[in-house]
């Protein structure tokens, strides 16, 4: 992997991460366009750089994460903790089932036009929300939505696009879901990206540091506008247009895949 190729799928990264449109699915199809192989670098590279996201969501949304410790008022954590939960437990049991998921093109085809077509309805199945601020989302509603943030385990489903529909079917309106899925997006991929690492560690070179650094510092950089522009997008026009994207992509993949230009 180059200097150029990890910056490229740190841009990928950074506008995929927080949209409905799984940046694990299109960290995968970049690196088969860039004809990058796959290997326990490239693989450990993709989870890692998500460090330089997350750092956006605390950076846009300090004042969130500072309050209750300036308060002492801990129910926020408290909820995030039980929302991370399930994918503690089941990322580690699965692990090296996702890992052996992370190399098929195919899967993430299927994933995207599954979704898409669930992101085209989302909106009128759950019209009426009734919880629009953090204090009115309950412990049982962050342990569901952390069930539902699961499902993206399987690349191509979009741990954003998971955890939202979880929170809407929790009864949160668009906007407090998606804030809440980038709040649980911190320790869900800070608990990843560390497991993944005291896996590695011992095989990453001064190249790869080298690499996550450029690879970090660009997916924080472009993850900042992408949150921004998402919740302005999100409130005036909703998921219809990440559901046809996710749609036109995943049938672009099949075809690609079924005339032999990308592997399986």
């Amino acid at each position: 992997m180059s200097i150029i190729d990890a910056i490229i799928i740190a841009i990928v990264e950074g506008i995929t991460e927080f949209l409905p449109i799984s940046s694990t699915g299109h960290m995968i199809i970049t690196e088969k366009i860039l004809g990058i192989p796959p290997s326990d670098f490239s693989k450990l590279f993709t989870v890692g750089i998500q460090l330089g996201a997350i750092l956006a969501v605390v950076v846009l949304y300090w004042k969130k994460f500072i309050a209750p410790i300036q308060n002492n008022q801990w129910s926020f954590y408290v909820k995030l903790l039980i929302a991370v939960i399930p994918a503690l437990v089941l990322g580690y049991i699965f692990s090296d089932k996702i890992d052996a998921l992370l190399e098929s093109t195919t899967t993430v085809a299927i994933s995207l036009i599954a979704g898409g077509v669930v992101l085209l309805f989302i909106d009128a199945v759950f019209k009426n929300p009734i919880k629009d601020t953090d204090e009115k989302i309950t412990k049982p509603n962050a342990f569901v939505i952390g069930l539902w943030q699961c499902i993206a385990m399987i690349p191509g489903v979009s741990r954003s696009a998971a955890s939202i529909i979880g929170g809407m079917q929790q009864k949160l309106t668009r906007k407090l879901a998606a804030e809440f899925s980038f709040f649980l997006a911190v320790p869900t991929m800070a608990a990843a990206t560390g497991f993944k690492l005291l896996q590695g560690y011992k095989t990453i070179t001064t190249e790869h540091i080298q690499l996550f650094v450029i690879g970090n510092v660009v997916a924080f950089v472009v993850a900042l506008l992408a949150i921004r522009f998402f919740i302005r997008f999100l409130q005036n026009h909703g998921f219809r247009v990440f559901g046809y994207y996710r749609i036109i992509v995943g049938l672009v993949l099949l075809l690609l895949i079924a005339n032999g230009y990308l592997a399986k």
